[in-house]
């Protein structure tokens, strides 16, 4: 118990880095959600890797919203709070450039570099999770709440 007390005075819970590692167990969450239909579209419905890549990516992307949003920057004033469509627009485009940015990337390393998919899959998964909460954060959820 000491432990965990000396963290959270270490890393105060507002803290973009509290933020990051609460960031890391959703993207965690996300990724097992996608990781798991890929798997599922790609060996069992045998579909190709990259439309396999796409389910998977877009059913992590809805996981990672409702977690971001009620969890990981609970103690942010969201900049577009009272305009939710907008909000999750933006929070899709970001997204949806991590999609690019990680077929990109499954393209390169298997497509052409011929890596095996699984693997791939993770290198690809920690570049985009990277990229999405540095743009969701400075985007969405800069400013912290008062009090």
């Amino acid at each position: 118990m000491k432990l965990l007390d000396s963290l959270r005075n270490m890393v105060p819970r507002n803290s973009w880095i509290a933020q990051f590692i609460r960031y890391l167990f959703t993207g965690g969450l996300a990724f097992v959600a996608d990781f798991g239909l890929f798997a599922l579209c790609l060996y069992v419905f045998e579909w190709h890797y990259l439309l396999a890549n796409l389910v998977g990516l877009v059913a992590g992307l809805i996981l990672n919203y409702a977690l971001s949003v009620a969890w990981v920057f609970a103690d942010c004033k969201r900049t577009l709070e009272k305009k939710k469509f907008a909000e999750f627009a933006i929070f899709t485009l970001i997204g949806l450039a991590g999609v690019g940015i990680n077929q990109l990337l499954m393209f390169i390393m298997i497509g052409q570099l011929e890596w095996l998919e699984m693997p791939s899959k993770m290198i690809a998964a920690i570049v985009v999770l990277i990229w999405n909460f540095g743009a969701r954060k400075l985007v969405l959820f800069r400013v912290k709440k008062e009090g």
